[in-house]
């Protein structure tokens, strides 16, 4: 049973790899265009000669690149199956929703990484001389791992957006992100934000895993001494994943019994 289930999520990881593959323009597209926006953001550390702010924009940069990967690929789950025309097909599929969302999952998180990887040599060919000789690598993995299973909960409670409002959510689960990086410190620190703001900034799970792989590569700050930000990213990941999963099902099950689950709106 559970070999089945894990075939199954990998033919939704080769699905959408083939995805990937039909409109590599597109990707290469996407993918200058995030290297251009974090490169832009990183000159203004060369602009005021401050190497640590050079290296506090870069890591927001390449870090944020990598979680919107994650969550775009995640939250457009349903509008891929719409764009596809395939929508009908996978909801109707002898297969657990959960194994659907697992290899859309994989699929993101291992995306993110190639993604963000190839911003990352650029960045390293544009600035060469820059150095992390005070790095904590264990410490950035860990808030590589941590930060990528608490956003999945709440990218799947964003794919509901597609689900329950046919022509809009899309564009819904676009203004979820931008509201993520807003709020999330990617660039600044949230101090600067106005008191409301704040306080949505300790709900995004972001604001944990970027401080936490800033302190690690640039101060070389071990994990042990970030428990601030490691047990709310877990308490996330604990609880947003499974609820995520919850809401998910009922929101399809709505779907199916509304005429909600239709390829175009």
């Amino acid at each position: 049973m559970l070999t089945h289930e894990l075939k199954a999520s990998y033919a939704f990881v080769e699905r959408n790899f083939n995805l990937s593959r039909r409109y590599w323009g597109w990707e290469l597209a996407f993918l200058v265009y995030s290297a251009a926006g974090a490169l832009s953001i990183s000159f203004i550390g060369v602009q005021l000669g401050d190497a640590r702010l050079l290296l506090t924009l870069m890591v927001g940069a390449i870090f944020w690149n990598y979680l919107s990967v994650v969550f775009s690929w995640i939250a457009e789950t349903i509008s891929v199956e719409r764009w596809e025309g395939t929508l009908e097909y996978t909801m109707m599929a002898p297969v657990h929703r959960s194994t659907h969302l697992l290899g859309s999952v994989a699929y993101a998180m291992v995306f993110g990484l190639v993604h963000t990887t190839a911003i990352l040599l650029a960045m390293i060919v544009f600035f060469p001389d820059l150095a992390l000789t005070s790095a904590n690598p264990l410490t950035v993995v860990s808030f590589f791992i941590l930060g990528s299973f608490s956003f999945v909960g709440i990218a799947m409670l964003a794919a509901i957006l597609p689900l329950l409002y046919v022509e809009r959510g899309a564009q819904m689960t676009f203004v979820l992100q931008s509201v993520l990086l807003l709020v999330s410190g990617v660039y600044y620190p949230i101090e600067v934000l106005p008191g409301w703001m704040q306080v949505l900034s300790h709900l995004s799970p972001a604001t944990y895993a970027i401080d936490g792989v800033r302190r690690g590569l640039i101060d070389g700050v071990p994990v042990t001494e970030l428990t601030g930000d490691i047990w709310p990213l877990l308490v996330m990941g604990v609880v947003l994943i499974p609820f995520g999963l919850w809401a998910f099902g009922r929101a399809e099950r709505y779907a199916k019994q509304t005429g909600k689950l239709k390829r175009v709106g």
